[in-house]
């Protein structure tokens, strides 16, 4: 998704400290102070005007005060694990967490960040699957645009798509 808001014509907000790897071949576009919201969580200040990637637990640490527009992806679970398991096998580690806690632990925290979000009428959310993305990719940028309402390059956005880079996937 990073890509591709870049892509539509999007600045980011990124330190490209962690650098491309077998697991993210095309990079991971974060911002390491984005980290440090819970603590001061100010630094999103940094952030105006700008896209940022925030992970779901430190996404309850925006302060109120401004106006959020979220693009929240959505991926079914047993594919985040099994990522997550090759991701950790190719250095060398092992998740000693099974399955079924680790699931019951993200679909807990995942209702806690939507009753959250729920509340906070300073953010709108636009719930976007990674699969639909996948299938649709032109589908999904005119949705991003449309939810934006920003003047983006949806065809330019469409394009970084890359259907290859789909490999841990659960029917």
């Amino acid at each position: 998704m990073m890509q591709m808001l870049a892509a539509g014509g999007m600045t980011l907000l990124t330190d490209f400290e962690r650098q491309p790897d077998a697991d993210n071949p095309r990079g991971y576009y974060e911002w390491e102070p984005a980290k440090l919201l819970p603590k001061q969580p100010n630094r999103i200040d940094e952030a105006e005007g700008k896209v940022v990637k925030i992970i779901s637990q430190l996404l309850l640490a925006v302060p109120e005060g401004r106006d959020y527009k979220v693009i929240f992806m959505e991926r079914p679970l047993p594919e985040v694990l099994a990522s997550q398991d090759e991701m950790l096998r190719r250095r060398g580690k092992s998740n000693s967490v099974s399955h079924n806690l680790m699931t019951a632990g993200f679909k807990e925290h995942l209702r806690e960040v939507q009753a959250w979000l729920n509340h906070r009428v300073d953010i709108s959310v636009c719930p976007l699957g990674y699969k639909r993305t996948l299938q649709d990719p032109a589908g999904s940028a005119q949705a991003v645009k449309d939810f934006l309402t920003l003047d983006l390059n949806v065809e330019t956005m469409a394009r970084e798509v890359d259907p290859s880079l789909y490999r841990n996937r659960c029917p």
